[in-house]
This record gives structure tokens, sequence and C-alpha cells, in this order.
């Protein structure tokens, strides 16, 4: 079972605090798993692996969380884990089943690796380390070159935000929304405009806003951030609080916003800018529920981490934990 963008959950995030916080990753991704999909002995695989990366955690890591969501596209679970250090100075050895510094049988990152669909881990000391391990009951490559994190704000159960990707005739859709306030209020104007791309993904972007602001008319509205990535370039179509980040293994190279108004309510007339992208080259949109500030002095690691974990490592480190915070990135295309 694929979910519908605007019917996915939003991120589940699971501080790694006390060991039995690693119970309690184990058993909300296997929760996860089901919600997703994934029948037979998938749910308890995930869990497998979600109590892998915990108790890594638990054990070696300061400040640590395991974040839980359906695949960016397609069937499946991903489980990232992302922690504030020390890092690893031997990770290779550390991958290396029969590896251990506690005493215990050493399986842990091997056995996630076999597993996992995919699975990318990066560190840096003391920096600290972000791993995704994605698993797909369909066995393919899981949106290789895309990443996402929806987090609701603290005490919430739904989250005013949400992102969806959309493969089309020669590149990507995509979009970060973000509807006004939090809760679920929010999440309604958030799953309209969502529902809308589903329907018109192949349009030209502002014709996509236009129908998003006929939409969300009922609503309270919302900010949006429309991007199209082709080879070679992006388009970026925004209203509101959304920023698409350009970045380069050095900087930020160049930091797009969308015009002042609220889709639903007072729609400027839709505005697309333009800029080059270099394959391989990193493209980050985010709501403001991440500070804005990151992109002015980002982290080394950060602009070297691939799209897949930069989501989850900038939420941890830049997140904004009384809004709503959703952060996608995307990879220059060939």
């Amino acid at each position: 079972m694929t979910l519908h963008p605007y019917l996915r959950p939003p991120t589940v995030h699971v501080p790694i605090d006390h060991y039995s916080a690693v119970h309690m990753a184990t058993t909300r991704a296997r929760e996860m798993a089901v919600r997703c999909g994934m029948e037979a002995s998938w749910p308890d695989q995930a869990a497998a692996v979600a109590s892998e990366l915990a108790s890594n955690l638990d054990k070696h890591a300061t400040d640590g969380i395991v974040y839980l969501q359906p695949l960016p596209m397609g069937e499946g679970l991903e489980i990232l884990a992302v922690d504030r250090g020390p890092g690893m100075a031997e990770l290779q050895q550390c991958l290396t089943d029969g590896y251990t510094t506690t005493g215990t049988l050493g399986t842990g990152l091997g056995a996630v690796g076999r597993v996992a669909t995919d699975f990318l881990i990066r560190t840096q000391v003391p920096e600290g380390t972000v791993a995704s391990a994605r698993i797909s009951a369909a066995g393919r490559t899981t949106a290789p070159g895309t990443g996402m994190v929806c987090l609701p704000a603290d005490g919430e159960q739904e989250c005013g935000d949400g992102c969806a990707v959309f493969e089309t005739d020669g590149g990507v859709t995509a979009a970060v929304v973000d509807g006004l306030g939090h809760g679920e209020a929010a999440a309604r104007a958030t799953r309209s405009a969502l529902r809308v791309l589903c329907d018109t993904n192949d349009q030209p972007l502002p014709d996509i806003m236009r129908s998003m602001h006929r939409s969300l008319r009922h609503t309270r509205g919302a900010a949006v951030g429309l991007i199209r990535l082709v080879p070679g370039g992006v388009e970026f179509c925004g209203v509101g609080n959304i920023r698409l980040c350009l970045l380069s293994v050095h900087d930020v190279r160049r930091r797009l916003d969308g015009r002042p108004g609220v889709v639903g309510w007072n729609l400027p007339t839709p505005h697309v800018q333009s800029a080059s992208v270099e394959p391989g080259q990193i493209l980050l949109a985010h709501s403001d529920g991440i500070e804005s500030r990151w992109s002015h002095d980002p982290s080394p690691f950060l602009l070297r981490l691939p799209a897949e974990l930069l989501p989850a490592a900038l939420a941890h480190r830049r997140r904004r934990s009384r809004d709503d915070a959703t952060a996608l990135s995307l990879t220059g295309l060939r």
C-alpha cells in the first residue's frame, strides 16, 4: 500500500534518553510499519532495525533521537538515528560484524545493513552520527537522492506542515506546505494543498499555486513552496515562509524565499524564480519551524551530508520545538 502524500502520518520522533526508550522506538517502528502497509515479517524486521539503532544511541551517543516515517516515495518505512556526538573514529570497523566496544555480540550496524533495503550512515568526530535505514517490502531502491522529515510541534498529534515529491516528465515536482498555526486546523489546510498537488503536479507551477489557492479558501490557509527540478536547473514558486536553499560543499550558495501572502486568503501573483543546479548538488526546502539562521553559518558536517540524511540532521540541530517543522531535500539531476 502506497500512502497518498496527504494521508501520510507525520514523522514520529523518539528521544533516546534512557534504555527504556529503546523499547519505545522498537514498538513505534512496528506500529509505523503496519500503518505503511507492510505485512508478513516486515514489521518485526523494522522493529529489529529500530532496536539496533536505538540501542547504539543509548550506549554510545549524546542527545540521540530516532525518527520513524513512511518512505518519501513508494512502499515502506524509514528509520533514522541522529545524535550530537561523539561520532565514530573508525566507521568501517564499526560496521563489521563482531566489532564491539561494550562487550556485546557486536552485530548491530552490520545487521541493520543486511535487513535494510538501503542503509546510509555518516559520522564525524566530535560532531556526531546520522544514519538512515530504509526498508521496502518491494525490495527496490527507495527514492535515492531525496530526504524529508515532517515533525509536529511539541504536544501536538497532528502536524500542520507537510511535503510531497512526484516524478514528472523529465524531472521532479515537490512541495513544502505550512498550514497556518498548528494542530488539526493547520493539518487540514496542508492536506488540501497536497491533495491538489497529487492531481496537478505536471502543470506549470503558477497554475498549481492558483489551484491550491482555490482549494484552501475555506481553510485557515497556508504557506507553500513549489519546486520543479529538471536536469541543470530548478524553478521555485513560493508564497509565505518557505525557503529553498541551494547548497555547495562549502556554503549555502543561494537562498530563494516565498513572496508575502497566504495561499487560500491573499495570494500574490505567482512568481517563478529559477537557478542553475549542478548534477548531485543538494537543494533543501524548509518551513519556518527550522531556524532560518542555520543557512547563514552552516555546519560543515551538514553541508557534506547526502540528501537522504540532511533533513533529519538539520531538524535535530535547528528545529523550533514549539512549531511544526518540515525539511525536504533533493539532489540535482543529471
